[in-house]
């Protein structure tokens, strides 16, 4: 791993959100202490679980060495990210030379990384709902955009029945905002452009100076993130909100998607 010291992986999702086939080469193959092969590469599609998305699954091939790379988990560490997984049609006696800069192909499984990325834009068309039904002065938290159980979390003290009022109409705000549609789009921006966009501050997290990625959701403000989303605000589709708690100066506003993607 030391060669790899210097060099990082170019996240492609970044520049483009929706492309799931790509080509890549091997920075470097080896076997984990539990027993899962990892493939590190110059650059990937491949989401890596973070900010509250899952991980993106698939497999990655090179045809001239006869391989079928199944990817089950996705991480990233120290700017490289690690694929894990196996070899199809492998019982584990498999040599594979693998060598840094063999040529490799990536199939991001297509229904899974559409499902997230409706969980994902979800939960920023919530902070937009947020403010226009008057919430907008409670501080974003974080944010779990998995299938089970997805939510966004913010930061302030509001009675639990003034909050149960306004289960329904942010619920129906976000599915108004889905009826109408609007592009969604991401881009790498300096820290002054990015501030414009994001209303006139960023969160104290991002230091000054940087490039952030910001997402934008239509007209509205954009955001800090560097997930995947839909391409289009209607993709959403049959966003609910069952359920709104208070504890402890944390408020959880709880939604779902329906898991049919068009």
């Amino acid at each position: 791993m030391d060669s790899n010291e210097m060099k990082k992986t170019k996240l492609e999702y970044f520049d483009d959100m929706w492309k799931l086939q790509s080509k890549a080469s091997i920075l470097s193959h080896f076997q984990g202490e539990d027993g899962r092969h990892v493939l590190i590469l110059d650059s990937t599609n491949f989401h890596p679980q973070g900010g509250g998305q899952p991980y993106d699954t698939g497999y990655i091939s090179n045809t001239d060495l006869n391989f079928k790379f199944i990817v089950e988990d996705v991480r990233l560490k120290d700017e490289l990210v690690f694929h894990y997984g196996y070899f199809e049609n492998c019982d584990g006696q498999c040599d594979w030379k693998l060598d840094e800069g063999i040529e490799v192909c990536l199939f991001v499984d297509e229904k899974r990384r559409n499902l997230n990325s409706r969980l994902h834009s979800a939960g920023h068309l919530l902070d937009i709902c947020m403010r226009n039904v008057g919430l907008d002065y409670l501080e974003p938290g974080k944010g779990y955009h998995f299938p089970d159980g997805p939510f966004v979390e913010y930061k302030g003290k509001v009675p639990q029945a003034e909050l149960q009022n306004k289960q329904k109409e942010i619920e129906l705000d976000a599915n108004a905002l889905i009826s109408k549609g609007g592009t969604v789009y991401a881009a790498v921006l300096t820290y002054e452009e990015a501030s414009n966009m994001c209303g006139g501050h960023l969160p104290d997290y991002i230091s000054k100076g940087s490039t952030p990625r910001i997402v934008r959701f239509g007209n509205n403000p954009g955001c800090p993130c560097g997930g995947t989303h839909v391409a289009d605000i209607s993709e959403i589709q049959g966003l609910k909100v069952p359920q709104i708690r208070a504890k402890k100066g944390i408020i959880k506003v709880f939604y779902d998607v329906s898991v049919q993607s068009s």
